[in-house]
C-alpha cells in the first residue's frame, strides 16, 4: 500500500480511552471541526489537545496584521491537553518513534456506528509540511479507511502514517464508536 503504512501495533492506549471515557465533556468542549461551514466533519465529536490558533478578525487591516505574522504549521496546546496527560505521554512515544522535530495538530476523533468524514484532502502546504499519523484507540471490523484507491481496517492499537494529500474518507459500517488520536508530526526525513 501506498497511501498507508503500519507503523506498530500493541500501543496500550487502555490509559488514555478510559481517561476520555471518565470526562464525556471533553467531547463538547470544542466544536471547531464540526461546525466548520462545508466541512468534511459534520458528523464527528472531536477532543481538541493542539491545534492552531483560531481568531475572529472584523476587519481588513486585522487580517493583514494577522496573517504578517501568522506560522500556519504552529499549533498550540488545548486545555483537554492539560487534562489528558495520557495523551501526552503516547503523543510523545510517537515523536521519538518517527524521529519527530516539530508537533503540529493532535486531536482525538469520534465517528459514532453509521457516521462518516466526507471525502476531502487536507492542504498541499500542510501535508508537504507535516506527516499525518493515526493511532487507533477504538475501533472495530467495518471501519473503513480510504486515501486516494486504497482502503485499510486499522485496528485498535495501532500506529498508522497515511497520505492525507489524496482524497479520503472514513465510513464506519460497525456496531461502535470508532476514535483516533491523529498526530501531525514534521519529521527529519
Amino acid at each position: 500500500m501506498k497511501n498507508f503504512q503500519l507503523i506498530t501495533a500493541g500501543i496500550d492506549i487502555m490509559p488514555l480511552l478510559l481517561a476520555i471515557k471518565r470526562r464525556p465533556g471533553l467531547w463538547k468542549a470544542d466544536t471547531y471541526l464540526r461546525d466548520y461551514p462545508q466541512g468534511p466533519f459534520a458528523q464527528i465529536e472531536s477532543i481538541m489537545l493542539r491545534f492552531p490558533e483560531k481568531a475572529v478578525l472584523e476587519t481588513e487591516a486585522e487580517l493583514k496584521d494577522h496573517l504578517s505574522k501568522y506560522d500556519q504549521h504552529e499549533s498550540i496546546d488545548h486545555p483537554a491537553y492539560a487534562v489528558l496527560p495520557e495523551a501526552r505521554r503516547l503523543v510523545m512515544g510517537v515523536m521519538a518513534r518517527v524521529d519527530g522535530e516539530r508537533l503540529g495538530r493532535v486531536m482525538i476523533n469520534k465517528i459514532a456506528p453509521g457516521g462518516l468524514i466526507y471525502p476531502h484532502s487536507d492542504t498541499p502546504a500542510h501535508t508537504a509540511y507535516y506527516s499525518r499519523f493515526h493511532l487507533v484507540l477504538q475501533s472495530q471490523p467495518g471501519v473503513v479507511f480510504r486515501a486516494g484507491d486504497e482502503s485499510t481496517y486499522m485496528a485498535t492499537g495501532e500506529l498508522w502514517w497515511f497520505d492525507n494529500s489524496q482524497e479520503h474518507e472514513v465510513i464506519n459500517n460497525s456496531a461502535d464508536d470508532r476514535i483516533h488520536m491523529i498526530i501531525d508530526v514534521r519529521t527529519s526525513k
